[in-house]
């Protein structure tokens, strides 16, 4: 019996060794990354949400970078109607003078938003894009404030990414491309680009936009696995729901890509 013991140890050993083995592995699997589900906002789009861990984290600044009709808007909408179901808050910072323009309110009501709930901000430049995000975000009564991606000092972007950690909230900055600074203190960096377009109706010049199939890249993720990638459609909300009628659907060409993403600067 007294040679057993020592086997007995030694497959112990052997076991426990297996257990941190699997524990490591388990750790530094896929699902190690996803989040908690009061940790996120989620967008409401599933291939999106699940890239990103579960959602966007709360607590960070967050840019959806990408060419105009990339559905960078669309997210942005859908972020802002799950921050304002339920009761909660949300908040729309807009500079009608810059090049990202105005968002079209019965668009974002048609995309789930609560407009009696959202906050809608006219700025004249990128330091009153600054100055509302600073006092909403210490208000820490918004889960999510959509601002232009201006450009904006270091120091300036330290303390809104400081208010919106303190606040549990998600800044997004939306816009073709982020600036240096921007992209160094955003937590999370999606890029959109569209892949695919959808037409109802007639061919020719009456047909309607039915909807845009959009390729996200996570360029920049501190809180879960970056690189992963997400397709996902976005239909247009101007429709309202009346009928589109039937379907076509034109995959864009590479040469139009590619420009698509010299315009982005990424």
């Amino acid at each position: 019996m007294a040679s057993l013991v020592p086997l007995e140890r030694r497959r112990a050993t052997l076991e426990g060794l297996r257990a941190a083995l699997s524990a490591e592995h388990r750790a530094a699997s896929p699902e190690a990354f996803t989040l908690a589900e009061e940790g996120v906002v989620r967008s409401g789009l599933g291939t999106l949400d699940a890239a990103l861990g579960g959602g966007f984290p709360r607590g960070v600044v967050a840019t959806l970078e990408g060419p105009p009709g990339s559905g960078r808007s669309a997210v942005a909408a859908r972020l802002l109607a799950s921050a304002t179901a339920g009761g909660g808050l949300g908040a729309l910072i807009e500079s009608p003078a810059g090049a990202e323009g105005s968002f079209f309110p019965p668009a974002l009501a048609a995309a789930g938003v609560d407009l009696g709930r959202l906050l809608v901000v006219h700025a004249p430049d990128a330091a009153g894009v600054a100055r509302a995000a600073d006092i909403l975000m210490r208000s820490a009564a918004f889960g999510v404030v959509v601002i232009p991606a201006v450009v904006l000092r270091a120091v300036v972007w330290t303390r809104l990414a400081g208010l919106t950690h303190r606040a549990n909230a998600v800044l997004v900055a939306v816009g073709a491309v982020a600036s240096d600074e921007l992209r160094y203190f955003a937590s999370l960096r999606v890029r959109l680009q569209p892949s695919h377009v959808r037409f109802a109706g007639e061919s020719g010049p009456f047909c309607t936009l039915a909807g845009v199939g959009v390729e996200a890249a996570i360029l920049k993720h501190k809180r879960a696995a970056p690189g992963r990638r997400a397709q996902f459609s976005c239909a247009t909300f101007e429709c309202a729901g009346a009928p589109l009628g039937a379907l076509r659907e034109r995959t864009l060409e590479p040469a139009h890509a590619d420009r698509l993403r010299a315009r982005s600067g990424i």
